[in-house]
């Protein structure tokens, strides 16, 4: 049982779009209060009031008690090892209730000290129970594996818990005794306050700089705003202005931040080391029992394979005509589309797109959309982005800031992918299996994504909107695949260098990303001086970090479950959508390779990744084909 992990949410898989989609609401609300109730969450769903809340709080404790009485007797018995193992579940599915009730709460309201107290609260209760639990592995994983084996075969109740028991033997080597692990408990805290820091640096903390655009008007530019202004504004010289407010912002921060990135991982360096790994990405890895090789490979194959991208931003400066091509024209549409998509019309359209995964699966997603599962737009003091978090035995609730755009339609489609992925995970898996790993957890999403591209290609007239939708998959299969390739490979030399007792600091940090994305992305773009800064704002290299790879390792995967599920015959298509809903429902019950193996992707080979790439390449040459017809 992890508490730190409680402690730091839970869920890391299901805070997935944080980086990428910062965008403002098109649908400008003074207040929350202005907000219909069908566009908010629901959190009666979790707790009727903060009493109910406040009772399942102590309820903790008590839970805890018996745990701890537990202590001395797991090799006693197979019913001893059964009442630990249900009195730890009892007490999980209450933590989930508590941390999130609050946790929600304070993502729509970040400025409500009340609620930031409540989650210290919560906090400091799971802190304190690590200490006192440090004696439960060394305990368990005394009991020899025969005799486990024996017990899993007589005693009924054991049997959800197979995975579990039997996994511990493979990462026996990194168990810590009661002592040290008590230890390392002491310092859970503390391990977690660099990521406390940079949330508080920027999100509550941070001030945003207002500039003046060429039509007269005043706008403060916060990461929505960016976004708003660098899609929509065709003026390069605003969208200069916008770009260099931003990330001034961030750049005279550099130093604070390179502390905090340092501090990160210099608290999972030391973790790694204590439990017997040889590097910050082992100890990540093993976990989930991923060959390390996935990762490096995953690095080596993008790195070698970026003449695609390049070649998309070589067209995309022709078309837009432009002398000297800058990262903050990365956004802005090929040709003049600005049609919006009102909230109410992109649920409709998403919905209707997910009809090859069959008609229940799409009233499922029914439900989500019209039971206060979603909060749909922005208001004053709520955290920017998308994600989608479960509350087991309840349901998943599903942060948006819908801006009307084609963007956050296919944002929406992700999402939801995320949303019936823990549906179905939910309804079929008991609570000790129900959570699927990280590296399965962007399959769903981005499966929805293509379904919806094809859905929108297929019944659009509009040649613009086709050229949008085309620039959309485009950029998804960079953003996801290629970017967070980029991004993972800057993680690992990093980490690298903490490693190796390198010093860290906001000059290196800087020049190793300008060092890497010359290798991504080439002499397309024109260098200024925040450049190399991006590591300043990426939320995911701060509160979870060795999580991007997992963004095109499930990219790749997708892709060749979603040509299974589409192509060829009737029998075969109906096949592979059995194995697909199967993988959405197996949750956390094997390791997650050969989850994905079981639904017909081996991810151990080059081809998938390939596979990915040779189609960006064909989809550029589309595009390019696409615009030469308007043209004519």
């Amino acid at each position: 049982m992890n508490f730190k992990q409680v402690g730091k949410g839970l869920l890391v898989a299901a805070f997935t779009t944080t980086m990428c989609l910062q965008t403002m609401a098109q649908v400008n609300y003074k207040s929350r209060e202005e907000i219909p109730e069908k566009y908010k969450w629901n959190f009666s769903d979790i707790y009727e009031n903060w009493d109910a809340w406040e009772a399942d709080f102590k309820a903790i404790s008590v839970d805890m008690e018996e745990i701890l009485s537990c202590k001395g007797t797991l090799g006693e018995s197979s019913d001893n090892l059964l009442k630990l193992m249900t009195a730890q579940e009892n007490l999980m599915k209450k933590a989930y209730k508590v941390y999130q009730f609050v946790s929600f709460q304070s993502t729509v309201d970040t400025r409500n000290m009340d609620l930031q107290a409540k989650l210290q609260k919560v906090g400091l209760l799971f802190a304190g129970f690590g200490p006192v639990t440090a004696w439960i592995s060394p305990e368990m994983i005394a009991i020899p594996e025969a005799v486990m084996k024996q017990w899993l075969a007589e005693n009924k109740g054991l049997k959800v818990y197979e995975f579990e028991l039997l996994d511990m033997y493979r990462l026996q080597k990194h168990v810590l005794s009661e002592e040290l692990g008590k230890l390392v408990s002491y310092y859970s805290q503390v391990s977690e306050t660099a990521g406390s820091v940079f949330e508080a640096l920027s999100t509550a903390d941070i001030e945003f700089q207002e500039v003046e655009l060429s039509d007269g008007s005043k706008v403060t530019v916060t990461p929505g705003m960016y976004s708003q202004i660098t899609t929509n504004n065709r003026n390069q010289a605003d969208r200069r202005k916008a770009y260099e407010a931003i990330y001034d912002v961030y750049y005279k921060n550099k130093n604070t931040y390179a502390a905090v990135y340092n501090g990160i991982i210099q608290s999972e360096w030391a973790n790694a080391r204590a439990r017997n790994y040889e590097s910050c990405l082992d100890a990540s890895l093993e976990g989930n029992n991923i060959p390390k090789d996935v990762y490096l490979n995953l690095i080596k194959t993008v790195k070698e394979n970026t003449a695609p991208v390049q070649k998309y931003y070589k067209l995309r400066k022709k078309v837009l005509g432009l002398e000297k091509y800058y990262g903050f024209d990365g956004s802005i549409s090929l040709v003049d589309f600005d049609k919006k998509y009102p909230y109410d019309e992109a649920v409709k359209v998403v919905t209707e797109s997910v009809l090859p995964l069959g008609k229940e699966y799409q009233e499922k997603l029914k439900t989500a959309t019209a039971s206060g599962w979603l909060d749909v737009y922005e208001n004053p003091g709520k955290r920017s982005g998308a994600f989608s978090s479960g509350v087991y035995g309840v349901h998943p609730y599903m942060l948006l800031n819908y801006d009307e755009t084609l963007e956050y339609v296919f944002t929406l489609a992700h999402e939801l992918g995320h949303t019936m992925h823990t549906t179905l995970s939910n309804e079929t898996q008991p609570f000790t299996t129900s959570n699927y790993t990280i590296f399965v957890a962007e399959v769903a999403s981005t499966f929805n994504e293509r379904l919806l591209l094809d859905h929108m290609m297929e019944t659009t007239k509009d040649p613009k909107e086709r050229i949008a939708l085309l620039t959309q998959s485009i950029e998804g299969i960079i953003g996801t695949f290629f970017a967070q390739t980029m991004f993972a490979d800057y993680e690992y030399q990093v980490h690298t260098m903490v490693e190796q007792g390198q010093p860290v600091n906001a000059e290196i940090l800087t020049n190793t990303w300008g060092e890497i994305a010359d290798q991504y992305y080439g002499d397309v773009s024109e260098k200024t001086q925040y450049s190399n800064y991006p590591w300043t704002r990426i939320p995911h290299f701060y509160n979870s970090p060795y999580y991007v790879y997992q963004y095109a390792t499930c990219f790749a995967s997708s892709a060749k479950l979603y040509k299974d599920v589409t192509e060829g015959s009737k029998t075969e298509k109906q096949e592979a959508l059995k194995r697909y809903i199967t993988l959405l429902q197996s949750g956390g019950n094997d390791f997650p390779m050969e989850q994905l193996k079981k639904a017909g992707v081996d991810l151990s080979k080059p081809e998938a990744m390939l596979a990915v790439i040779n189609q960006l390449d064909k989809l550029v040459d589309q595009l390019a084909a696409e615009i030469e017809k308007i043209k004519n």
